[in-house]
């Protein structure tokens, strides 16, 4: 594993995980583990569908768009970049990812943290939405699946119930035979289904910051 040099520094897929991250494939335990001081870590990678080919839900795409959340449309063979920065003094990575899409290039930012025993994912400009995530490891793999979604009004925190809350689905995993970390996200809503995925393979590594 890569770990940080300062005291008691630890990424938040750890503080969740414990020892359960020593079951990841060893190429998952990198990519989860805490990113030394004075590093990023770069991905870059192909996204085989990104997206949602159900025109119905574009105009909600494209609100979250304005915000870095998601984007209206659907698209193969996307080309993406992702880094990912540890925040210094917590147990917190923030992630910038940018999707080389047809239409121009769309970047969505994120911020997962460790905060009471979850992973909570702070989405889009402001953290505009914010999703609290479970994490199990399914045959090496890391899955995160959501169990609260609430969004940013001004100051104000609010959380959307069960009923009508967005399921979030994230795998990653890798693949020995391509040598590469495959990736794998799917939102749904209730009665509608699934609104929004990605699914692709990336590779990975750790660089010394700027």
């Amino acid at each position: 594993m890569s770990r940080s040099s300062a005291p008691g520094a630890v990424s938040p897929y750890e503080a969740v995980l414990g020892a359960r991250i020593d079951d990841l494939h060893p190429r998952l335990r990198r990519y989860f583990s805490t990113i030394p001081d004075g590093h990023v870590g770069v991905g870059r990678g192909v996204f085989d569908v990104v997206g949602s080919p159900r025109r119905s839900v574009w105009p909600l795409l494209a609100v979250l768009a304005r915000f870095g959340v998601a984007f209206p449309g659907y698209e193969r063979g996307v080309a993406f970049d992702v880094v990912n920065t540890p925040v210094t003094g917590r147990a917190a990575v923030a992630a910038e990812r940018t999707f080389h899409l047809r239409s121009g290039t769309a970047v969505m930012r994120d911020r997962i943290a460790h905060v009471s025993g979850a992973l909570v994912d702070d989405l889009g400009r402001g953290g505009i939405l914010r999703v609290r995530f479970v994490a199990a490891v399914d045959g090496a793999a890391l899955v995160l699946r959501s169990d609260r979604v609430g969004f940013r009004l001004g100051r104000v925190r609010v959380r959307l119930p069960r009923l009508v809350a967005p399921r979030v689905t994230l795998t990653e995993r890798f693949d020995d035979d391509r040598g590469e970390q495959v990736v794998a996200c799917t939102v749904e809503l209730p009665v509608l289904g699934v609104i929004y995925s990605y699914r692709g393979s990336f590779d990975y590594r750790i660089e010394s910051r700027g």
